[in-house]
């Protein structure tokens, strides 16, 4: 078994939803590692991953609604509010959502379905530099 490991920097534009398919397939293909486990891992509380549907941008969109009903930005709700008013919406979306996702990779890319993709949720209003630990063990 072989073993690789990298950290992509995502720099984002604010909230929103980020296609990060073929930048880790991009990854997984100079690694000589056809067949295996990716694991990715998001090191921040305030955004997201996913995997879903990549074929009709209203799917992102109506998710993107639904997580902000579920947690709207509204400072009168929350105790906490440190970094401003869509600070802790933000974690509670995360919640909400995951920050690791563990993805078969076959042929030397994820073994998504047609219709798949990975996204990154960024619930911050701000942009941000997003760091996603991708690990890869196989053969």
């Amino acid at each position: 078994m072989r073993q690789a490991q990298t950290v992509l920097q995502v720099a984002t534009r604010g909230h929103g939803i980020h296609d990060l398919t073929a930048t880790i397939d991009d990854w997984l293909a100079d690694q000589d590692i056809a067949t295996g486990l990716a694991t990715l891992f998001l090191q921040h509380t305030s955004a997201s991953l996913t995997v879903q549907e990549n074929a009709d941008p209203d799917v992102l969109r109506d998710l993107q609604d639904w997580l902000a009903a579920l947690a709207p930005e509204d400072p009168r709700r929350y105790r906490h509010g440190a970094e401003g008013p869509d600070d802790m919406p933000a974690h509670l979306r995360s919640v909400l959502t995951q920050t690791s996702l563990a993805i078969p990779v076959s042929g030397g890319r994820m073994a998504l379905g047609t219709w798949q993709a990975v996204y990154l949720l960024e619930h911050r209003r701000q942009p941000h530099r997003r760091r996603l630990v991708v690990h890869l063990a196989g053969t």
